[in-house]
């Protein structure tokens, strides 16, 4: 990729905050997110006109390429001329598959607008409204941009009248999203109209878009646009409308500057105290005020070790500056400061607030992480965990081929996960093999191929991809009573549903763990500290192996009914009560009837006519369960779900179902309870695979 010429020009543009624009482009896959990026770098120069849509810049990974689809969030910072001013539009193209939803998620935390894409065929689609939904949420105004218009005129043949129709359906269902996740002060001001000027309808890959605005400026109807493409004259339509002029306009015009949205975005996002010194200088966007960055990505390079990349919502970073990281309570000293330019970065003598920066410098350090000024590391709030759409369901254990190479494993496994927080990494305490676990299929395969790149020459040996599950129970289970190993202790639990989430009154909540598992306590025995850990650990260690097959438990309360402990210290701790009160908790699970569950995902499927019934038909082998069948003109879109445990190899069934020309997407939807007639099988190979007796 070429490097920019005009750095100095864009530093110089940056310090002038109502001239920029933090913009992400969003989109269900394949509806044009790349091409369209691609198009707004050849308006700033950047690379040819003529390769735009083919170059793929912000594709630099060879995985990114291979697949056409964008894996990683990439950033770029545009300089874009319009009515005689330059703006800085700092842009993040993110990816489109829902496997990478949680890079999408950390995306968003770094923009403050974003360019929405719609399929003019396919219409709104699921990953459009998981994508737009996380937007809103993050108090990110959405613009909209409907692509593929070439192909209601060229393939469709529709007239001028079905084109209007399908855009007003189109613009309608978007603005229904707006309706339904936006909050009721941006809900009317937010929604998109082609009068409002925040409606591009174009054709990335013929490199053309229309505005209203455009439209009555220079005079041209959409018949005009038909009568076009029926004289094979696109290339007019190239040089009258270019669709980089009309989208960077609109991002322009319709999208707000840092300073105006930290106004109304800090307080979302960050739970601290707004009239606080820092929270005042977040507010305000203020360049003088204390560093405060929100770190969105983890890069490691081999030269530079850890590159972190984020949002600095206060202050002016600069190389040499010490700063804290406020979840690991570590200082750092910032090695470098640099602006990417996709695949490439420019190092910058230093950044002010309202821009996306990288930063290297780093000993340790992960995506979701607060960096703040050292003299404020007592006065700062973290923000505010961003919730997750999806979660990993899908596992493989890998070992390496030579035993000595697992420390070149770990140190590799612990760099994905610092890239990348959405893999978890565990080891397995029988085997002593490191357990990946991901949102699906691709995203694993995509976490094999980093960790190829981070140790070229480690050989593993990884096992087929296998289906998380979890255990959990639908009524309370009766009081049990264990005894410690010595027999000098004991403790009864008693195990229920904690769905509601309630506790009762006589209830004290003594640890919250992941999965909605709370232990609560009716006693007070006055437990030492020590105690009080070996209970928790006797928990954790119950939640995270549930007793049916070593699966984790979800959705369990247990209650501490009563307690009797040697009055020796020595006699208790963790080798004496952390048994005990795992042992209680699976035996009064035993007693309530556990339940085995699996993952599902919904489905969407779009097909013509004709593939319908063998679509179904493969859903159905597969268990699948199909909510609706709905057409948008000549697709079908097929809604339902579908278990994760059937999802393996459907894309290649459904590929060569359809000779290509179905596209479908799946998302984690919820555990749902397995069916009875297959969990007799179910349970042997899950107890058989993890070497648990019969």
């Amino acid at each position: 990729m070429l490097r920019s010429s005009k750095i100095d020009r864009i530093l110089g543009v940056m310090k002038d905050k109502r001239k920029t624009r933090n913009v992400g482009v969003l989109a269900h896959i394949d509806h044009g997110k790349t091409t369209l990026t691609d198009l707004l770098l050849a308006e700033a120069g950047l690379i040819p006109y003529e390769l735009a849509g083919k170059i793929r810049v912000l594709d630099y990974l060879e995985e990114e390429q291979r697949r056409g689809i964008t894996i990683k969030t990439a950033n770029i910072s545009l300089l874009h001329k319009i009515y005689g001013e330059e703006y800085v539009i700092n842009l993040v193209d993110t990816p489109g598959h829902v496997d990478f939803t949680g890079r999408v998620t950390r995306a968003l935390r770094a923009i403050d607008g974003a360019i929405v894409i719609v399929d003019a065929v396919e219409e709104v689609m699921a990953q459009t409204e998981v994508v737009t939904r996380q937007a809103l949420e993050e108090r990110v105004k959405p613009i909209l941009f409907i692509n593929k218009v070439d192909r209601l005129i060229n393939e469709l043949k529709m007239s001028i009248e079905e084109i209007r129709g399908k855009v007003s359906r189109i613009i309608q269902s978007f603005n229904s999203l707006i309706d339904a996740y936006s909050e009721p002060q941006f809900r009317d001001h937010w929604k998109v109209s082609l009068f409002k000027g925040n409606v591009v309808i174009g054709s990335a890959l013929h490199k053309w878009g229309l505005t209203a605005k455009m439209s009555e400026k220079k005079g041209i109807k959409f018949n005009d646009i038909i009568k076009t493409y029926k004289s094979g004259d696109v290339e007019n339509l190239q040089e009258e409308i270019p669709l980089s002029k009309a989208i960077l306009e609109m991002v322009v015009e319709n999208l707000p500057d840092p300073v105006r949205a930290q106004e109304y975005r800090i307080p979302k996002i960050w739970s601290g105290d707004i009239d606080s010194e820092i929270g005042r200088a977040m507010v305000r966007c203020d360049p003088s005020g204390p560093v405060a960055i929100y770190v969105t990505s983890v890069k490691c390079f081999s030269k530079e070790g850890l590159v972190a990349t984020g949002r600095i919502f206060s202050g002016e970073i600069s190389a040499g500056d010490r700063v804290y990281l406020l979840n690991a309570g570590l200082e750092s000293t910032i090695s470098s400061v640099s602006v990417y330019m996709g695949a490439l970065r420019e190092n910058v003598p230093s950044l002010e607030s309202g821009n996306i920066v990288a930063l290297s410098g780093f000993r340790s350090i992960t995506a979701g992480e607060t960096i703040i000024d050292v003299e404020f590391k007592d006065r700062m709030v973290p923000f505010e965990k961003i919730m997750q759409i999806s979660e990993p369901v899908i596992t493989v254990s890998i070992e390496p081929k030579d035993p000595k190479d697992f420390p070149r494993l770990r140190d590799a496994l612990n760099l994905l996960s610092l890239e990348d927080p959405s893999f978890l990494v565990s080891i397995n305490e029988e085997t002593g093999e490191y357990l990946l676990s991901g949102m699906g299929e691709l995203h694993v395969d995509i976490a094999l191929k980093t960790l190829k790149e981070y140790e070229p020459s480690l050989e593993v040996i990884v096992s087929k991809p296998i289906v998380s599950y979890r255990e959990s129970i639908r009524k309370a289970g009766a009081p049990v009573t264990a005894f410690s190993p010595n027999g000098l202790n004991q403790v009864s639990i008693e195990v229920e549903p904690s769905k509601s989430g309630k506790l009762r009154d006589n209830e004290q909540p003594i640890y919250v763990g992941s999965n909605n598992n709370i232990l609560v306590s009716l006693v007070d025995t006055g437990l030492t500290k020590e105690d009080l850990d070996a209970i928790i650990e006797g928990f954790k260690w119950a939640c995270r192996f549930g007793p049916l097959c070593g699966e984790p438990l979800i959705d369990i309360k247990a209650r501490i009914i009563d307690m009797h402990l040697s009055r020796n210290p020595e006699e208790r701790g963790y080798a004496q009560l952390t048994p005990a009160v795992k042992k209680a908790i699976h035996e009064s699970i035993l007693k309530a009837g556990p339940v085995l569950l699996e993952p599902i995902y919904s489905i969407q499927i779009t097909a013509p006519a004709e593939q319908i019934g063998a679509i179904t038909n493969i859903l159905a082998k597969r268990r699948g369960k199909i909510s609706s069948i709905y057409s948008r003109d000549s697709i079908f879109v097929i809604e339902g779900f579908i278990p994760v445990a059937e999802s393996m190899n459907l894309a290649d069934e459904l590929r060569s179902a359809s000779s290509g020309r179905s596209f479908w997407q799946c998302r984690f939807s919820r555990w749902e309870a397995v069916s009875a007639d297959i969990i007799p099988k179910l349970l042997t190979s899950l107890r058989a695979r993890k070497g648990l007796p019969a």
